[in-house]
Parts: structure tokens; C-alpha cells; sequence
């Protein structure tokens, strides 16, 4: 009696005053591309994970199994669907991560390079559409993203410094890798 409740806090977030799309693209999207990330470097350890490099893909890695938990939760928080493309990018992911792995540890850092640096560019643009509607209500979201944009950066830094611009057809490899980012990206917003 006495109209109290026993149910646990929610963790769901207040949508009013959100501008709802907005928030659904960039969470759905976000979390679509931290689980891609998290298969690309499945793919990578699978091949590469006893050699010398395979603790540094491990740390990134670790990272990114952090990201793919946080979007987890704002999935969660905020009622957004996922994409349905996710068994696709499972699969996708996983092979690209292998492929390059396959190159070696410079092929391997190639794709790390090229996968960080469309992600990171993809947050920053997120970042300004947030800051531009109103910074105050997307001050949480804002933290995130900025916060794993950072990381996505220091990702794309470690592998120049692990010799991803030494790769073989490095040019090529990393604008056919941005463009499937691209593409990825501009789906999992949207489907």
C-alpha cells in the first residue's frame, strides 16, 4: 500500500527536450561500429594473437570491449534499437580483421590505422551535431563520445608507430578499408 513502489531505479534516460533521431543515430550507429571494432580485432587476435604485436592488439582491444559495454548500456538508457545489420558486421568485421592480420602485423596496423582514423572523424562530426543543438543536454553522451574519439586516436597513433604506413599497397588497402567505414556507417545509421 501507501503507493510505494518496490521497483529498482531505472536506468533509462529522460527523452524530453532530445532530439530523438539525432540521438537514436548516433547511439544505434556507435554501438553498430564499437561491435564492429571489437570483431575486426577478434579477427586480428585470431591470427596474429601469439606474436609479437598480439599484446598491443590485445590492449586496443580491451578498449574497445569497453566502448561496445558503455553503448551497451546507452542502447539500454536511452530505447534505441540496434541496427539490424549487426550479424553481418559480425561476420564482416571478423574477416577484415583477419584478412589484414593475414598481411601481417604492418597490414594488421593498416586497418587499425584506417578503421581508428574514419571513427574518430565520424565522432568528431557527432560532436559538433550534439554541440550544436544544445551541449547541456548531451553533456553525458558528449563525455562519451569525446572520451572514446580520444582513445579511437590513440589507436590510430599506436599503429603508425607499429609501421602500418610500411604495409603493402598501404594507400590502397586503407581507402578501400575507409570506404567500407563509409559505407558501414552511413547503413548502420539508418537500417
Amino acid at each position: 500500500g501507501g503507493g510505494v513502489t518496490t521497483r529498482p531505479c531505472s536506468t533509462r534516460v529522460a527523452r524530453e527536450g532530445i532530439n530523438g533521431p539525432l540521438v537514436d543515430r548516433i547511439i544505434r550507429v556507435d554501438h553498430a561500429g564499437e561491435f564492429g571494432a571489437n570483431r575486426i580485432y577478434a579477427g586480428q587476435m585470431a591470427v596474429l594473437g601469439r606474436s609479437s604485436v598480439g599484446p598491443v592488439i590485445r590492449q586496443m582491444w580491451n578498449q574497445e570491449k569497453d566502448h561496445l559495454k558503455k553503448f551497451n548500456e546507452l542502447m539500454v538508457a536511452y530505447r534505441v534499437r540496434p541496427t539490424v545489420l549487426l550479424p553481418f558486421w559480425n561476420v564482416a568485421g571478423f574477416l577484415l580483421g583477419a584478412g589484414s592480420a593475414l598481411l601481417g602485423k604492418k597490414g594488421a596496423m593498416a586497418c587499425t590505422v584506417a578503421v581508428e582514423e574514419s571513427i574518430s572523424d565520424h565522432y568528431n562530426s557527432q560532436i559538433r551535431s550534439l554541440m550544436e543543438d544544445d551541449p547541456e543536454k548531451y553533456r553525458e553522451l558528449l563525455q562519451v563520445i569525446k572520451q572514446f574519439r580520444d582513445d579511437e586516436l590513440e589507436h590510430h597513433d599506436i599503429g603508425l608507430e607499429h609501421d602500418a604506413e610500411a604495409a603493402p599497397a598501404y594507400s590502397v588497402l586503407k581507402t578501400a578499408i575507409q570506404l567500407g567505414c563509409k559505407a558501414a556507417i552511413f547503413l548502420s545509421e539508418r537500417i
